[in-house]
């Protein structure tokens, strides 16, 4: 692959758009595989129908819809082997301390994007509105969940079309607060061995909204899909092996003001339970959000520091300084050259 090390990053060496390959595996598994590919591919696909083109557009209940969900994971063997959140022990996830961890309606979830299985397994979880976002552009475009998961697919783009309809994340927040909303801040999907520059996206979300850096990661990886293309290819690894691990893992919010970063670090989270009473940071905040709707803009590359380094640490990988542009330009050559 020295072909393409103009697309490995100068200060790490990592080549974060080079598919995965899949783990060697005998012959002898051949016949294996090739059954559970065709045992599997029937209900897949009768559950994809049944959930994308009724279930999704129905008014049923969001517990009907996570069932659907987590059983079209299920079929392929997807299974959900760990999950961490900072500062909260090992199985205590269920007290009361680590189900304030957790994102609730009204924050705002910024994921890593490596694979299709990431918004489906989101969706699952926590049922959020999904947004798309550009690296030239500090809006977003709410989309769906079948949408979210072609975008894994998809050819990168620097800039939305000129039509797209692009909102704040402030604004869509006020619009949905029974919501979490799903930000994809990497604007294209990686194979999860780095972390591209993030969105300024992110720093359009209102100053009191909480933000959780989530990573997600596959064991084995070729289920990342770092090139376009090749949907066929990607069901094949997806039903034909036996079981594939995911991780999950979740960092303490990070805020768009400095005064709640202060505040939070220092109480935790009895401190950021009664940060609304004072009354200095309650206006401070209320004048920044009318000012630009997100953060000021010399604290913003503050933010993105902060959840990129987040995002890093969770994946235990490093952050590069390759982004959509240079995924671009990857593509045509990888395009070219595999014609």
């Amino acid at each position: 692959m020295e072909k393409y090390s103009q697309f490995r990053d100068k200060g790490t060496a990592i080549a974060p758009f080079l598919p995965i390959p899949s783990p060697p595996t005998s012959p002898l598994w051949a016949p294996i595989h090739l059954l559970l590919f065709i045992l599997r591919l029937f209900p897949v696909l009768t559950l994809s129908l049944v959930y994308f083109l009724f279930l999704e557009l129905l008014p049923v209940g969001t517990t009907i819809k996570k069932c659907f969900l987590w059983l079209l994971l299920a079929v392929p063997g997807v299974w959900w082997v760990d999950l961490q959140v900072d500062g909260v022990k090992r199985g205590h996830l269920s007290s009361a301390h680590g189900q304030s961890s957790l994102p609730h309606p009204g924050d705002i979830v910024a994921s890593s994007f490596t694979s299709p299985l990431d918004p489906l397994y989101l969706a699952g979880i926590f049922c959020p509105i999904f947004v798309r976002t550009w690296p030239n552009s500090a809006k977003v475009q709410v989309i769906s969940l079948f949408t979210a998961i072609r975008l894994a697919f998809s050819r990168p783009q620097t800039s939305p079309p000129p039509t797209t309809k692009l909102v704040s994340l402030a604004s869509l927040s006020k619009k949905y607060p029974r919501s979490i909303i799903c930000v994809f801040p990497e604007s294209t999907t990686t194979n999860g061995r780095g972390i591209l520059p993030l969105s300024e996206a992110l720093l359009t979300a209102d100053p009191k909204t909480k933000i959780y850096p989530v990573n997600l990661r596959y064991t084995p990886g070729d289920v990342t899909t770092p090139v376009p293309g090749g949907a066929a290819g990607w069901v094949w690894k997806l039903l034909s092996k036996p079981t594939h691990q995911m991780r999950v893992r979740i960092a303490r919010p990070v805020f768009n003001s400095k005064v709640l970063e202060r505040l939070s670090a220092k109480g935790g989270s009895k401190m950021e339970a009664n940060i609304w009473d004072s009354p200095h940071v309650r206006n401070g905040l209320n004048g920044v959000s009318e000012r630009n709707e997100g953060v000021q803009e010399g604290e913003g590359q503050r933010v993105l520091e902060r959840v990129g380094e987040d995002l890093a640490r969770l994946g235990r990988v490093k952050r590069v300084g390759l982004g959509v542009q240079e995924k671009i330009e990857f593509v045509k050559i990888w395009k070219s050259r595999r014609r």
